[in-house]
């Protein structure tokens, strides 16, 4: 009996479902290559071994035998996943450009990792922006939070304050937080700093990171908050933002926040 060939459509999907497995899993090697200090990577292998085995399922016709209830089931969660990640997305995405001009009375600078040669890439971005903003506000007090990691040589508000004063702000202006393990506990520890519930707070983080933050804080602060957007790579991008997606519904579930 002659095997029945594939259709366009049919092509168009494989061909699609390939080229999505092989760029996770190109993506995926990038990412690890970069040392970040985070197994998240493993979901872009993941993902590469979804699309490829879709690919596969595709030309084998083995779509065909699954009962189309079935199909039906996986195809409705698969949209609404989608759905889901896609709002996630958007409002992560509406707070990257987020920026204040006001004369803050505070400055939070979220922790990241400290390695032996000073702060990674991603936590030298915060404190760029923050020494920018210190700079042009001269009377804001600067919080650095963060506690001392197992891979990590001193606590990230010690290497973060060691960098501030490096660039020229005085050590008179930082104070230190570095107890926190995570960003709900940077914002809870770094409160107790605050003597006036009044007080305008600003929060430095990098711009993927900044929605969840702002969202975080403000369940947790009555003070006035503002959000400061720091940079970040754009080729690390997708990883930090489905990242995000994740830390997101995993904050919201916990009531640690809100949408």
């Amino acid at each position: 009996m002659e095997k029945k060939k594939l259709s366009i459509p049919q092509i168009i999907i494989t061909s699609v479902f390939f080229l999505l497995g092989i760029l996770c899993l190109l993506y995926g090697i990038t990412i690890f290559l970069i040392h970040s200090g985070s197994k998240f990577y493993m979901v872009w292998f993941a993902g590469s071994f979804f699309f490829l085995l879709l690919s596969l399922m595709t030309v084998f016709r083995l779509f065909e035998k699954i009962p189309p209830a079935v199909r039906i089931i996986a195809v409705g969660i698969l949209c609404v996943g989608l759905v889901y990640l896609l709002f996630t997305q958007i409002m992560i995405f509406s707070h990257f450009k987020d920026n204040t001009e006001k004369e803050l009375d505070y400055l939070i600078v979220l922790g990241a990792q400290v390695k032996e040669s000073g702060p990674s890439v991603i936590l030298q971005y915060r404190l760029d922006r923050a020494v920018e903003y210190l700079n042009a506000n001269p009377d804001t007090v600067c919080i650095v939070s963060g506690g001392k990691g197992v891979n990590e040589p001193v606590s990230e508000a010690e290497g973060m304050k060691k960098y501030l004063t490096e660039h020229g702000i005085s050590s008179d202006r930082i104070l230190l937080e570095d107890k926190s393990t995570k960003t709900t506990e940077n914002i809870l520890y770094s409160k107790e700093l605050i003597k006036d519930q009044n007080s305008s707070v600003g929060i430095v983080t990098n711009n993927f990171h900044l929605y969840r933050a702002l969202r975080l804080a403000k369940k947790q602060i009555s003070n006035p908050i503002y959000g400061i957007s720091a940079y970040s790579n754009p080729v690390y991008l997708p990883n930090n933002m489905l990242r995000e997606s994740i830390g997101v519904t995993k904050d919201v579930l916990k009531r640690n926040m809100n949408f």
